[in-house]
């Protein structure tokens, strides 16, 4: 088999050796007869990235249109591996299985063009779409999983940057079918295996503790982010019920079964061939939970970049929890990054407090790690609005001990002596809440020595610590410290040893006199009595956990003050400080230089008294 087509004098490129007319002559007599199959190695050779983008085209083009129809019928890849000639083969099969061959170098081709940046962003997206339609029907007119892994292998492992146009191009065109999604969970889930069997080194996590990383430090952190990357941009599940629809690449793929099967006991509904049936939504929406939680679950195994392992944290109880299959395998992830500390724990406090209030997973030392995260750096922490609601939320229980919410009131009162206003108002808000939910604390508003309420609750709090400690030690602890001294310890990390049903807020009336104007009128309604449920109202804390320097002088230059302090005078002022203001001292005006002389008024007073003393003696 020879091609019919004479051959160009030699050059040295074979750019400049064929024209793209002589390319599409070689197209279309490989599209036209058999006996034109030897142009087909000839068109390969053109499938480069640095082949010119419009001789890589043209050549394209004809190999698909040749490739499609022929893919139902040629061989699997591992049968033309093990192929060995022999003369008594079927031609055919000989055929085919050289065609394979060529097929599988033709993908290859076009993996190394799509992730090769320097290539044309044009011809990398038509190499997308062409290599996404071979997945579509290059298994038997089924998806092939195997291209499609070794597409998502190469772009993890190359060296192409999270934002090419590549990985948007794929989220966009392609994640919005349900087939693809789901066979992107297996891919992502092989990768992640594979990445964290190469992570060898221990002491990466150690970085945690760094800041400032915001770029990748290897070749593997880069394929972290771009597996953090892809997992990011499927979109999730729209929904499970009967009248769920799902788009799909191959309507022939995963998601269907033929119609004589026995055993299956879903609902069903008839797809677009007679003898197939696709998958009802409650059982796509079930085997795609399982290849959810399992790509998950393998990439947070793996050793995250710092930048990586905050944004996951953020995110994680919005678009990873709600669609898990058992949320509680986050655990184990959650509580090692809640003890971490920092804004670490911060960011892990939003998706462990669902796994605690929605999926009853129990953490003893849960309000000692929260007591513990209470430092003025919080209160100029990035995430700290979430913070706040979330610490809201966590001490709404009527059933946690007096001590432990007089503890955290009275760190938040000692914390409003060291922070910015907006901080102050944050926390006026929550003791606010804490008074009105607790009323066992109320009173740490007026602490008295030798209050008979607080020395019982103090030998509770201490009966809690130790039984054996008696319930009158406590009471002549109290009675030997000095009524001006503070028992509490702002040091101490377990709030059960902070001593704050000792003390009292008295941090509290300090902000009374705050040099800021909306802290001081705010925090005038604690003065109202919080135990009187009936009125009284809980403080929304979400309206000042965003709050800052700006906010606060937004809300101030747009307040209606209805009066204003004015400075008016009956006659024009003669001099800047009236005689009233300074007792004992005059103030004279010099004709000369205009300048103000102090003179003591007992130097005048001196002299009048000499004076009169003068005349009496001569009278």
């Amino acid at each position: 088999m020879a091609s019919s087509m004479p051959l160009k004098k030699q050059k040295k490129n074979k750019n400049d050796k064929y024209s793209l007319s002589d390319l599409k002559t070689l197209g279309h007599q490989l599209l036209s007869s058999r006996a034109h199959v030897n142009n087909l190695p000839l068109l390969l050779s053109f499938i480069t990235p640095s082949t010119r983008p419009k001789y890589a085209l043209e050549s394209l083009l004809s190999l698909q249109s040749f490739f499609i129809p022929l893919l139902p019928q040629l061989p699997s890849s591992t049968v033309s591996s093990s192929f060995t000639s022999d003369s008594q083969a079927d031609p055919e099969f000989i055929y085919r299985t050289w065609v394979r061959s060529k097929f599988d170098d033709f993908v290859q081709s076009l993996l190394d063009i799509v992730i090769c940046s320097q290539s044309d962003d044009a011809l990398r997206e038509v190499v997308l779409d062409t290599l996404m339609e071979f997945v579509k029907v290059g298994n038997g007119g089924k998806f092939h999983s195997a291209i499609y892994y070794r597409l998502l292998h190469n772009i993890v492992h190359s060296s192409l940057e999270v934002d090419d146009i590549l990985l948007e191009l794929l989220a966009s065109k392609y994640f919005k079918y349900i087939d693809i999604r789901y066979f992107t969970y297996i891919s992502l889930e092989k990768l992640s295996r594979s990445i964290g069997a190469n992570d060898i080194s221990d002491d990466r996590r150690e970085r945690l503790d760094t800041t400032g990383v915001n770029q990748p430090q290897s070749s593997l952190d880069l394929s972290v982010h771009k597996l953090s990357h892809l997992l990011s941009r499927i979109p999730p599940l729209e929904g499970s019920d009967d009248k769920a629809e799902y788009d799909m690449w191959n309507p022939a793929g995963i998601f269907t079964e033929k119609e004589n099967d026995k055993g299956h006991t879903g609902k069903q509904r008839k797809g677009e061939s007679t003898n197939i049936k696709v998958l009802s939504p409650a059982n796509i929406a079930k085997k795609m939970k399982l290849k959810f939680t399992k790509a998950w679950i393998s990439f947070l195994r793996l050793t995250l970049p710092v930048d990586v392992y905050k944004e996951v944290l953020v995110n994680l109880h919005q678009v990873v929890i709600p669609y898990l299959s058992n949320p509680l395998m986050l655990c184990d992830f959650l509580t090692r990054s809640y003890d971490i500390g920092g804004v670490v724990s911060v960011m892990a406090l939003s998706s462990l407090f669902v796994l605690m209030t929605q999926h009853s997973l129990e953490y003893p030392n849960f309000y000692e790690k929260l007591y513990a995260l209470l430092e003025p750096s919080i209160f100029m922490a990035k995430h700290r609005a979430k913070f706040f609601q979330l610490l809201d939320s966590c001490l709404k229980s009527p059933l946690l001990p007096a001590y432990l919410a007089a503890a955290f009131c009275k760190k938040l009162s000692r914390l409003s002596l060291a922070v910015p206003p907006s901080g102050a108002l944050v926390i006026i808000a929550l003791i606010h809440n804490l008074l009105r939910r607790h009323p066992s604390i109320n009173c740490l508003v007026h602490q008295e020595d030798g209050n008979e309420t607080t020395k019982d609750m103090i030998g509770a709090e201490s009966g809690a610590a130790d039984d054996s400690t008696e319930a009158s030690s406590p009471s002549r602890e109290m009675s030997s410290v000095k009524p001006s001294i503070d028992p509490f310890d702002d040091k101490q990390t377990d709030p059960l040893k902070a001593n704050a049903m000792r003390s009292s807020l008295w941090e509290v009336d300090t902000l009374r006199h705050h040099y800021c104007p909306p802290v001081s009128r705010f925090v005038l309604s604690l003065e109202n009595d919080l135990t009187v449920r009936a009125k009284t109202t809980e403080v929304s804390v979400k309206d000042f956990s965003s709050g800052s320097y700006a906010t606060i002088f937004g809300d101030e230059i747009r307040r209606r003050v209805k009066q204003v302090p004015l400075a008016f005078y009956t006659a024009t002022p003669t001099m800047l400080f009236p005689e009233s203001d300074f007792l004992g001292w005059t103030f004279k005006m010099k004709d000369k230089d205009s300048t103000t002389v102090l003179d003591k008024t007992s130097k005048e007073n001196g002299h009048i008294s000499a004076k009169r003393s003068r005349e009496e003696e001569t009278s």
